[in-house]
């Protein structure tokens, strides 16, 4: 297994060395005609259809007081020239976007007034599609650089070394929350807010946190209410829960009506869970997805019956309310890291560490910029800025 991971470092590590030497081993065809006054060339890093005629300012292509430069093409072998469009000798540059790949072009351009005025010739040329767009090696760049890192953490996974993940305290307290619940005699409550769908990152996330508090919740003989405003969500809840009660052996206690469908009206929603925490008085709160408006609410309402409430979302709004009115928030991205975090899966956590170093490159690079534009240099931030 170690072999095949630094087999497999390597390879991507040589495979994205040889591409970025590429690009300077092989000079893009417009700087390449630059140095001609005048001329054509198949536009450079496009799907085809396109040309680009340029010309310099020279006095033996146009006349100083002349500022109107007309532009006119015909397919090689054809006799009657088609006149394309007029633009200013300032340009420098003219696409013409309209060819047929395959197709020989030749152009004409007329600089005259009604005094005087030149023309000149320029062509054939062919437009072609281009397998890369140069233009777009930032975003290669890039996706090398998550290959790379994603190859390492693959090593170090399969090596088997472990993944330090910093403590968090919303997720040691699921455990004690259970816990409390058991001791009191009361249920667990777990909902994933009003705001998202089955397709929502947070979603997912709080799913899988979901699986973990279910499989307490059988361990110690818990009830757990899971009300929701989505039927799909209902439905994958319905099967997590489940499939953890089966786990830990205690499929006859699983009880479906305890994981039901609210309504898709957000206050009718807030209503509803809060009609349930008022009733069952749960000891345990779980506020874990995607929450808008109604969060101060259900966390106002767990809190004045004394529940122990864990919460967490992506929501920089909501997460302000839930700091106040919850004993423990998951903010941003622990939300996400929550599953392997509490499953400790290292497949979960060594996704968890490329997310991280990526970060760390990402900024690096901001620092390094900064510093660089500060002392008036800007090659780096125009460079990540190409389009």
């Amino acid at each position: 297994m170690k072999g095949e991971g630094t087999n497999i470092f390597q390879r991507w590590v040589i495979v994205s060395c040889l591409i970025l030497v590429s690009f300077f081993i092989f000079p893009s065809p417009l700087y390449a005609e630059a140095q001609a006054d005048c001329g054509a060339h198949d536009t450079p890093s496009d799907g085809g259809g396109s040309i680009t005629i340029f010309w310099s300012d020279s006095a033996d292509l146009i006349p100083a007081h002349v500022d109107t430069l007309t532009v006119y093409r015909r397919a090689v072998g054809d006799s009657d020239w088609d006149r394309l469009a007029e633009t200013t000798t300032r340009e420098k540059l003219f696409l013409d976007n309209n060819t047929i790949d395959g197709i020989a072009y030749e152009y004409r351009l007329e600089a005259k007034d009604s005094v005087s005025g030149t023309q000149f010739r320029v062509g054939s040329v062919t437009s072609s599609p281009q397998w890369f767009n140069a233009n777009r090696t930032v975003v290669l760049v890039g996706v090398l650089a998550c290959l790379a890192v994603l190859a390492g953490v693959m090593y170090i996974q399969r090596s088997g070394k472990s993944f330090y993940v910093r403590p968090i305290r919303g997720l040691e307290a699921v455990d004690e929350a259970v816990g409390r619940a058991t001791e009191m005699g009361k249920s667990v409550l777990f909902t994933p807010g009003w705001g998202g769908d089955i397709q929502r990152p947070t979603t997912i996330a709080a799913l899988n946190i979901l699986r973990y508090v279910a499989t307490k919740t059988a361990e110690y003989r818990c009830d757990l209410y899971f009300p929701t405003h989505d039927p799909v969500i209902m439905a994958a809840a319905e099967e997590v829960i489940h499939e953890a009660y089966i786990e830990q052996g205690q499929a006859d206690i699983y009880n479906a009506d305890n994981v039901f469908y609210t309504t898709s009206s957000q206050l009718g929603y807030a209503a509803a869970v809060d009609g349930l925490i008022t009733r069952y008085k749960p000891a345990a709160v779980f506020l874990l997805g995607t929450f808008e408006g109604e969060a101060l609410i259900l966390a106002e309402t767990g809190n004045s019956v004394g529940a122990m409430q864990v919460a967490g979302t992506d929501s920089t709004i909501q997460l302000s309310f839930f700091m106040v009115a919850c004993d423990y928030t998951l903010i941003g991205e622990e939300l996400f890291a929550a599953s392997g975090y509490l499953t400790k899966d290292s497949k979960i956590l060594a996704s968890v560490k490329v997310q991280d170093y990526l970060k760390v490159i990402i900024v690096t690079l901001l620092v390094v910029g900064a510093i660089m534009a500060t002392f008036g240099s800007s090659v780096l931030s125009d460079w990540l800025g190409q389009t």
